[in-house]
């Protein structure tokens, strides 16, 4: 028997909470997907003005950071013709991104979910996925 631990939607909203609180810092409204371990969608929020086109690619970074296990930024780097991963962007059904954003959400080193971010530049989603994932572990506790 398997013992999961999955990201709850209390949760998954604490990380859409920092992620927006760093969204409006930036000035960037951002489409914020959370899904649990499997890459299901536990929680969406697309705030004001985020581009309706980042939608599917901010689930899609939450995806590939649940079930890939590394953030899509890692993947980028990795997929490039003639490296041994070439090619994995177009698995999962279209569904794995390579597009900075996307991280793995962890707890006690055991990943609970995926949070993707996508409105911005590559750059600037990242950096909202990462303040979501600091304001996450400060307001739970949770040691990554």
């Amino acid at each position: 028997m398997l013992n999961i631990k999955r990201i709850s939607l209390a949760e998954a909203k604490i990380l859409i909470a920092g992620a927006t609180q760093k969204s409006v810092e930036m000035n960037i409204p951002m489409c914020i997907a959370v899904t649990d371990e499997s890459g299901h969608l536990v929680a969406f929020d697309r705030m004001d003005g985020g581009k309706v086109s980042s939608s599917p690619i901010a689930i899609d970074k939450a995806f590939t950071g649940a079930v890939a296990r590394k953030p899509t930024h890692v993947y980028n780097e990795l997929c490039q013709p003639g490296k041994s991963t070439f090619g994995i962007h177009v698995t999962n059904n279209g569904h794995f991104s390579i597009i900075g954003g996307g991280f793995p959400v962890t707890v006690d080193g055991q990943i609970i979910g995926g949070v993707g971010i996508s409105s911005g530049t590559a750059a600037e989603d990242q950096v909202v996925a990462e303040a979501a994932l600091v304001y996450f572990y400060e307001k739970t506790g949770y040691k990554a």
